[in-house]
This record gives structure tokens, sequence and C-alpha cells, in this order.
């Protein structure tokens, strides 16, 4: 994951995006590719959808994923320690039913 950041990093700051990486603007991107990634999936069956635009899925859930590290990487935020953390507390919200 560190090598990926850096790379994320790397590039971004290569073109001088970096002054406009904000943590507003991040999450608003977040939410725009991730409408992008729907895109592929309104008015078909999930089957349809990946079956028509497997690329272009993958491409926006990239995308999705590279600002998420950049917003986490801004606020100086472990992403996987704290997807490990809300993990915990969701088996604690939602355990398991034995007797379905």
């Amino acid at each position: 994951m560190k090598e990926l950041m850096q790379k994320i990093i790397e590039f971004r700051d290569e073109r001088g995006w970096s002054p406009y990486h904000n943590e507003k603007d991040l999450a608003l991107s977040i939410s725009l590719e991730a409408n992008e990634l729907l895109e592929n999936f309104q008015w078909r069956t999930s089957e349809e959808a990946i079956a028509e635009s497997k690329q272009n899925i993958k491409e926006e859930m990239a995308d999705v994923f590279i600002y998420l590290l950049q917003l986490a990487d801004k606020m100086n935020i472990d992403l996987e320690e704290e997807a490990f953390k809300k993990m915990e507390k969701n088996a604690l919200k939602y355990p398991v039913n034995k007797e379905k």
C-alpha cells in the first residue's frame, strides 16, 4: 500500500496538483467518481453491466480508490488500520445469527 501511495503522490506532485487536492475537493472527487461507477450499472442488470462495461468499471473503481487514498494521506489517516477497526465495530453491531 505504501508503494502505491508513493506513486500516487509522485504523480500528483509532478503535475502540480497538490494545491487543488484539499480535503473538501478530494471528498467531492470521490463522490463524483463513485457516480461515474454507478453509471455503468444504470438501466442494466449487474450481469449486463459487467459484460458490457467491465473495463470502465475497473477504471472508475480505481479512480475512487486513488482519491480515497489521497484523502487519507492528506488527513494522516491509516486507512488500512481504520478499515480493521470498522470491521470490528461492525462485527459487534451485526453479530452472526447462528439460528438462521
